[in-house]
């Protein structure tokens, strides 16, 4: 692979293309910003190494300027005048890592391997949207399983025609995801994607939550609403967990489907209704039919194609791309900078069984981001599970208890449970510390004090957040 150093000081350019040149790296120089951009567009490096503090265009302004070119390269940040402030501004805006003057060579080589290594994997998921776009239209879905291959071939049939589709398949495989990815490929894509979530809905509001209600029909209507059904007119409506709906609303249901129409509750007008029903499901219907408990009639209804996804684990040669695709996602969309993935924390992530699928991982990996504390995700970074511990470990007192004072022992306590409901808050909220407060019931200060003090943040990350 070809690397660009970039760097005004002839003598430095000298030893870093020496070095890198004897580890079989192909190596360019440039003198100044200048002179990498235009090299960047001749050559298109995989990684450059930049100087912070150049004449002319400096380190920062140049990198702005690589991760706006078509093909942007890693980039490892150099200077001998490093600061806090100018690494984060360096990590915000797209640099692998950050180096000091003077270089140790070992450390220097790791970093260099670590970022052609995101590189290639970067450039493998990217291939592998491509071709899932390509063939299926479904990159937005990752996966190169046999099981998955089959996955994408159903969703392509069943895009091309308006039937009925059953979604089933574990807690977290992500059915929604593949209900909203048939939508958009469907020719219902201009019209609404309706989700209704048929287990939280109390069986007294079924019927209204479905078919909408008009003025009076129950206390506290005051005023007519349209249901779910209408508000998917021309669209696509997505009944996730449709197997836990009261036989009462499966025939209500039924009834709606069959005849394309529904009457508001309270009123006596009936509506024309076209949509396009996705259900999902994690339970077995055959088995709930057989037992009573859903309507064989609805299960036929609502069957007409059936896409079985499958449980991680019996897909474990995704999880290299789903880990670094999620490493990748949460690194832009939370602002953090783990960069890798330490070989130990990368080994556990693939040994452990994911009994909640594809969801576990993308909260586990996100509650792990946030607590790393380096560019090198480790790990004791991971949950106390997936590392084969005992989750009460955490929050057990650290020292001798026969030498410590009780209210040392809540102190300790207090503050563990404090730190893990907030991280465990943040992964829930995808980082949103405006909503995690409200959520926890503090104030935006209260949360950025927290955060503070158990070292969830940086100073630079807080200024202005009260």
């Amino acid at each position: 692979m070809r690397i660009l150093v970039v760097d005004d000081e002839k003598q430095i350019r000298r030893i870093l293309s020496v070095l890198l040149s004897e580890h079989n790296y192909e190596v360019s120089e440039a003198s100044s910003g200048e002179e990498a951009l235009k090299l960047q567009a001749e050559l298109q490096p995989a990684l450059v190494l930049l100087d912070l503090s150049m004449p002319g265009m400096d380190g920062l302004e140049t990198l702005k300027q690589l991760m706006q070119t078509p093909s942007p390269p890693e980039v490892i940040m150099m200077t001998a005048f490093g600061t806090i402030r100018s690494a984060v501004e360096a990590m915000r805006l797209g640099a692998f890592d950050y180096l000091s003057k003077p270089f140790d060579n070992e450390a220097l080589l790791l970093t260099v391997d670590r970022a052609l290594e995101r590189r290639r994997l970067s450039r493998e998921v990217e291939a592998l949207r491509t071709e899932l776009e390509t063939r299926y239209g479904f990159s937005e879905i990752i996966g190169l399983s046999p099981q998955m291959q089959e996955v994408f071939r159903m969703m392509a049939k069943v895009a091309r025609v308006d039937a009925t589709v059953l979604i089933t398949g574990e807690s977290g495989t992500g059915k929604e995801l593949v209900a909203r990815a048939i939508h958009r490929r469907s020719s219902r894509r201009s019209g609404p994607f309706v989700s209704v979530n048929c287990s939280a809905i109390p069986e007294t509001l079924v019927e209204s939550e479905f078919f909408g209600s008009e003025r009076g029909a129950f206390t506290d209507a005051r005023e007519s609403r349209a249901g779910k059904f209408e508000t998917a007119h021309l669209g696509s409506l997505f009944l996730d967990e449709i197997g836990d709906l009261a036989l009462d609303a499966q025939a209500k249901l039924l009834r709606a489907l069959q005849e394309r129409q529904i009457t508001r509750l309270g009123g006596t007008r009936s509506r024309q209704v076209d949509v396009r029903v996705i259900a999902a499901t994690n339970r077995n219907l055959e088995q709930a039919v057989s037992r009573g408990e859903f309507r064989e009639d609805l299960y036929w209804r609502i069957n007409v194609v059936n896409i079985k996804l499958p449980p991680l684990r019996d897909r474990k040669e995704d999880l290299p791309l789903l880990i670094d695709h999620f490493l990748d996602h949460f690194n832009k969309e939370l602002g953090l900078a783990v960069k890798t993935i330490g070989r130990d924390a990368r080994a556990l992530l693939l040994a452990y069984d994911w009994p909640g699928n594809v969801r576990e991982l993308e909260n586990t990996l996100c509650r792990a981001m946030i607590l790393c504390e380096c560019t090198t995700l480790s790990p004791q970074d991971l949950p106390p599970r997936i590392r084969g511990e005992n989750e009460a470990a955490e929050s057990a007192p650290a020292a001798d208890p026969s030498q410590v004072k009780l209210s040392d022992a809540v102190s300790q306590m207090t503050e563990r449970i404090e730190r893990s409901l907030i991280v465990s808050r943040l992964a829930q909220l995808r980082g949103n510390r405006t909503a995690t407060a409200q959520s926890l019931g503090v104030s935006r200060k209260t949360l950025f004090n927290k955060m503070r003090q158990y070292g969830l943040t940086h100073e630079e990350d807080d200024e202005g957040a009260d």
